[in-house]
């Protein structure tokens, strides 16, 4: 792997999975984060929910995913039977799931396995290694509230730092600080929670 200027070895020799669910109007700063990521000498593979393939008003997909293929030198995993080896033949050392929605993140704590991004995650813990979730919910301290404290406190599964985005005009809503995503990555190769979790954003 050739990095560009600027770059690093922070995680190279590392292979991990990059999995993107349908925040849409989050997507313009996932691809700033995937590319710091990238720059950290790690073999990214990028995977996409089925509703992050699809148009928004925010973005339109088929060029979303040329830049996500330029960055990461990867077709994104699209289909759930691509992303099930991620577990048994070809394992990563670490899952990243970004941005991860309150329906996503409800699914994973009710053990729902039905999309591409999900079933990368279910492949990593069976694995037993460490799967990094950056939070973006507007009703974060609404009714998804719970689901988020169940995964805060289930093993193997890690948070980047989140905080209240406008806490008043949307005040049940909670965000991750993209720019600690490669930090918080760091730390839960090793086995550990990022600190502090909760901050202002």
């Amino acid at each position: 792997m050739i990095l560009s200027p600027g770059s690093n070895s922070r995680f190279m020799g590392k292979k991990i999975g990059f999995a993107i669910t349908a925040s849409y109007c989050t997507f313009d700063d996932i691809i700033i984060a995937l590319d710091a990521l990238v720059q950290t000498g790690a073999d990214i593979y990028p995977i996409l929910s089925d509703m992050a393939q699809k148009n928004s008003r925010f973005h339109e997909s088929e060029e979303f995913i040329k830049k996500i293929r330029k960055i990461t030198g990867k077709d994104p995993i699209d289909t759930i039977s691509t992303a099930e080896p991620l577990g048994p033949s070809n394992p990563m050392d670490l899952m990243i799931i970004a941005p991860a929605t309150g329906n996503t993140i409800a699914k994973m704590a009710h053990a729902i396995w039905d999309t591409p991004a999900l079933m990368a995650v279910k492949a990593t813990l069976r694995n037993q290694r460490p799967v990094l979730v950056a939070l973006f919910s507007n009703d974060a301290l609404g009714l998804a509230g719970p689901n988020i404290m169940r995964l805060y406190n289930t093993k193997n599964i890690y948070f980047v730092p989140f905080g209240q985005d406008d806490a008043v005009a949307k005040p049940t809503s909670m965000t991750a600080k993209l720019d600690l995503l490669v930090d918080a990555a760091d730390e839960a190769l090793a086995g550990r929670q990022i600190q502090p979790a909760i901050i202002s954003l």
